[in-house]
């Protein structure tokens, strides 16, 4: 094993070069320097995200967008917390509540920004409570899309909009009865795609030959990736049928072609650096994933393995690791 550990540290990117998370959070702060718009927007950074800023640039003209993972949401909070907000509205779109968040709520609110939150994941009342005084305004909804939730509040009766979260919603809570909403998803997988789709959905464009262009030739791409998934899969679990394997890219893609092939309940599609995708038949993928520092939706969640040095090598080299047992035994507990 030892000849191959110069191959794995290159490919774990160990040179001296330091998280992501920090070189985040300085891009975020810049940016935030650099504004000129009245309104901040801060969301996530898949389709649903994308229609929640086209919508908030359909009601708002020229806003400021930051687009964040799960893990850098909080990174994305510090930095707003060391902008001074003088009363320009922080509006946060698609994020869900994270364990201890509401003290960065809290720090952003003292910076003098006007909170306001639309999310469609699942809150306790408890978590409400510690966020909502801090908001101008804090809506939830399980039953709809973020974009939906945007859609809904910013451009009440608006048709365009109305069309773009129900395309939209149709992808992020899998439902797959529009073809559109697979094509714009797919087309994002390229983050050079984010703005170019954003821009024509705000434009009220849900599709044209740029777009159809990207998704033929990341189809092709996609299709070796996925196979390539499947064919590394480990089977696990008693109560429920659970698949772990390394992740090459269209988590979503790639967990429903995994269900389908191999009859699973549940797909876990991990990174080399531990954060993993996670997808399951039982509503249960929230609760899993904040065992793992994240969160998500019942049906689709992600969250991180912490990995050791030793832990990741072993994973690219053999897809395997010894935490996939705790996490059977959390799974089929709930």
């Amino acid at each position: 094993m030892h000849r191959f550990l110069p191959l794995v540290v290159a490919y774990l990117g160990f040179a001296g070069k330091g998280g992501a998370g920090g070189g985040f959070e300085e891009r975020v702060t810049n940016l935030l320097k650099s504004r000129r718009s009245t309104l901040v927007h801060l969301t996530h950074n898949d389709l649903d995200a994308v229609g929640s800023d086209a919508i908030h640039r359909m009601r708002y003209g020229t806003i400021t967008s930051i687009f964040c993972s799960v893990g850098t949401f909080p990174q994305a909070l510090d930095a707003l917390a060391s902008a001074e907000g003088k009363g320009t509205i922080l509006s946060i779109s698609d994020l869900g509540y994270q364990k201890g968040i509401e003290q960065r709520i809290l720090s952003v609110f003292e910076a003098g920004w006007r909170i306001q939150w639309r999310d469609h994941h699942r809150w306790s009342a408890d978590e409400r409570e510690k966020i909502e005084e801090f908001c101008d305004l804090l809506m939830l909804d399980t039953s709809t899309c973020g974009c939906g939730i945007c859609a809904r509040d910013l451009l009440p009766g608006d048709e365009t909009a109305a069309e773009i979260a129900r395309v939209v919603c149709d992808y992020d809570l899998w439902k797959h009865e529009d073809p559109r909403s697979a094509m714009l998803g797919v087309v994002l997988q390229r983050k050079k795609n984010r703005d170019y789709v954003r821009d024509r959905l705000a434009e009220g464009i849900l599709t044209d030959e740029y777009i159809e262009k990207e998704y033929r030739e990341i189809v092709g791409d996609m299709e070796e990736k996925m196979a390539k998934s499947i064919r590394k899969a480990t089977l696990m679990g008693e109560k429920y049928r659970i698949a772990f394997s390394p992740l090459f890219g269209y988590p979503s893609e790639t967990a429903a072609r995994m269900r389908k092939e191999l009859s699973t309940d549940i797909e876990v599609l991990i990174s080399k650096d531990g954060r993993f995708s996670l997808r399951t038949v039982p509503p249960i993928s929230h609760i899993i994933a904040r065992h793992y520092g994240g969160g998500g939706h019942p049906n689709a969640a992600g969250g991180s393995f912490r990995f050791s040095f030793l832990e990741r090598i072993r994973f690219i080299l053999l897809g395997s690791s010894s935490q996939f047992r705790r996490f059977v035994d959390i799974a089929e507990s709930i």
